[in-house]
């Protein structure tokens, strides 16, 4: 029995890794709905397999190395050609020299995403919180975004602008030193989990009012919590 369970986590890794796919392909079509879709199940199967890791006690070198190349998948490289997509579609509307070229920029996100994990596999700091934005923040950003901004896809050119600004933003934000909190709650105490809380209620109200591209809205909540609680820290001390 023991010899299976302890695939479990990595089998739940490798279905995050085959929506990861799935969303690549959605990626290369415009089609940003299924690219949210896909990219938010992977996103369950990536906390599944660390979930069924700890309850199993299914640990192993192997892994935490799976776990990143599944990542740079589904949250690196999918959305980064959701947003290249978006950008060839928008800049040739307005026939800007160069476009795509200029769309390449979006693969900064898949590059800075490699960084990330990289350093989130050597850096012992983090264990209980992440250094960075996390890549599953930063994928959740822009499939969620993109699926806001497809009906403003041909309006206006600096809509576009605005994208490839928040790409070098982003790309800046993940290999920061800029303490993120955690998303797990492991107890239900309001003190211990307060950041997680508000962030929920937020998320909550955000999508209720704006449908799934409120999502983009807490990422950036998400964000300025940490900030915020990064300087409530550093005051403390």
């Amino acid at each position: 029995m023991r010899a299976v369970t302890k695939h479990i986590p990595n089998f739940l890794t490798c279905v995050n890794l085959f929506f990861g796919c799935l969303a690549c392909i959605a990626a290369f079509k415009g089609d940003f709905w299924y690219t949210f879709l896909w990219v938010i199940i992977g996103a369950l199967f990536d906390f599944s397999d660390g979930f069924a890791a700890r309850m199993l006690k299914a640990y192993s070198a192997m892994g935490k190395e799976l776990d990143s190349l599944a990542d740079i998948i589904t949250f690196g490289m999918a959305p980064a050609i959701a947003v290249f997509s978006f950008l060839q579609l928008s800049l040739f509307q307005y026939e800007f020299p160069y476009t795509k070229y200029v769309a390449c920029i979006a693969f900064l996100l898949v590059i800075f995403s490699a960084l990330r994990l990289a350093k989130f596999n050597v850096d012992e700091r983090q264990t209980s919180s992440f250094i960075g934005l996390p890549t599953s923040a930063n994928a959740l950003f822009w499939v969620s975004l993109l699926l806001g901004l497809e009906k403003y896809l041909l309006e206006n050119i600096y809509v576009p602008i605005g994208v490839i600004l928040l790409i070098i933003v982003f790309s800046l934000l993940m290999v920061s030193e800029i303490p993120m909190f955690s998303l797990k709650i492991k107890s239900l105490s309001w003190k211990e989990n307060y950041l997680q809380y508000i962030l929920i209620v937020c998320m909550v109200v955000l999508v209720a009012l704006f449908g799934w591209g409120g999502i983009s809205l807490g990422i950036l909540i998400y964000i300025l919590l940490s900030i915020i609680n990064r300087y409530k820290v550093k005051s403390i001390k």
